[in-house]
């Protein structure tokens, strides 16, 4: 895969932040240090210092998902290895299309862009009719691996945060609630029983206690704070109940573990490199929901930057969990969402640096064609392209501020 070639820091999301004096962001190209000489080694390419700023680079992730939208016409499905009678789970493709969405409505000029508001209402009327699906009903979900509260999870992140920021297609808005409400509900209902959280990857049978799944459980968190924000009734027991789990979920040098279960032994999906996507999903949704800190959001993002390498190693790599962390290449998009969450919590002035070093990340494993992609898959370019974007403007989202932490934690 070709990637843009960098020359100099990319401080594109730095630059194109709102002034303090509320004054428009800059867009202009980010220029290399004074101290890099004036001109080029003779045979660089031009491409090697024209580095492009964060509008082009959303504008140009628009038109790849715009092209990558499939057969059914707003609909952009996550593949991975796992089928479903042979083809991709229909919780792939509702929540692949959740992604894209919402990437779509956040990028600059989105009110102006006729073509990404007809894509935006085809995808929002597939969440709102694929509910039906007969493999999406939760009143049939017995456990087992079973990907469907992936749909669940990112319908409910993204219609909720398309209402709040008013971007539902009108004539389907009534729709869209009435869909976000059973989306919540069939979340709500496929919580793992005794032990609280979620997890795709359980033993068969509904009512089997199992062991939750950490990252799962942070970003159903995150959907029921957004949920519960755009004006929907959230059991908060059950929030609770999520927030104990996250809270087990440390291990004892800060990290976080691949699975919450008692007396679980230690694996190499444990330990830190393996765990940095974990750990900043983890402590952003406990720090939103008033039991995190900020000193354990920050560690979670250091660790991300000082570990990145290891999750960069199974970028688009064919296999799952391999290497000495056992990283699957699916982590790697993922961590990088989940550290551009953290960041928005930290206090204000260290989030332009986080920022910077995040993008100057990201745009080190970008395509020539514009796109991300951490699969082996060239559907899957959707989705590493939409959470890429998602990364960049997550600065200018609507995101949920931290709660106070209660006394005593």
């Amino acid at each position: 895969m070709g990637v843009t070639p960098i020359v100099a820091l990319w401080a594109v999301m730095a630059c194109t932040q709102p002034q303090p004096d509320g004054t428009p962001p800059a867009t202009a190209p980010v220029t290399p240090p004074a101290s890099q000489p004036a001109e080029k080694p003779a045979g660089t390419p031009a491409a090697a210092t024209a580095l492009p700023t964060r509008d082009e680079v959303l504008s140009r992730g628009c038109e790849v998902l715009l092209r990558l939208q499939q057969e059914t016409p707003g609909e952009w499905a996550y593949e991975g290895v796992y089928r479903v009678r042979g083809q991709i789970p229909i919780g792939y493709r509702i929540g692949g299309t959740a992604i894209v969405i919402e990437a779509l409505c956040r990028a600059p000029g989105y009110d102006a862009d006729p073509a990404r508001q007809a894509a935006v209402r085809a995808g929002v009327s597939l969440l709102i009719e694929q509910r039906t699906h007969p493999l999406m009903s939760h009143a049939d979900y017995d456990g087992g691996y079973d990907v469907r509260s992936w749909a669940y999870i990112y319908s409910l992140q993204t219609l909720s945060v398309l209402d709040r920021a008013g971007q539902l297609p009108g004539d389907l808005a009534a729709a869209a609630r009435e869909a976000r409400a059973w989306y919540l509900q069939a979340l709500i209902a496929t919580e793992i029983p005794k032990a609280g959280g979620w997890n795709y990857a359980r033993p068969a049978g509904r009512a089997t206690v199992a062991p939750p799944s950490p990252f799962m459980t942070a970003v159903a968190v995150d959907a029921l704070l957004e949920a519960r924000a755009a004006g929907e009734t959230v059991d908060e027991a059950v929030i609770q109940r999520a927030l104990d789990v996250l809270d087990r979920s440390h291990g004892p040098a800060g990290n976080v573990v691949y699975a919450v279960a008692e007396g679980r032994g230690s694996s190499p999906s444990d330990r830190t490199p393996g765990a940095v996507g974990r750990m900043c999903a983890v402590e952003s949704a406990l720090l939103r929901a008033g039991r995190g800190s900020v000193r354990d959001a920050r560690g979670a993002v250091d660790a991300f930057l000082v570990h990145w390498k290891w999750l960069d190693d199974r970028r688009a790599k064919p296999g799952t969990h391999t290497g000495p962390y056992a990283v699957a290449p699916y982590y790697f998009m993922f961590a990088h969402h989940a550290a551009a969450r953290a960041i928005e919590l930290l206090p204000q002035g260290e989030r332009e640096e986080y920022r910077r070093r995040l993008a100057e990340r990201l745009m080190s494993v970008r395509a020539e064609d514009g796109s991300w992609n951490d699969r082996v898959f060239p559907r899957s370019a959707a989705y590493g392209t939409a959470i890429a974007m998602l990364c960049l403007t997550q600065s200018s989202a609507s995101t949920l501020p931290a709660q106070p932490v209660p006394p005593g934690r």
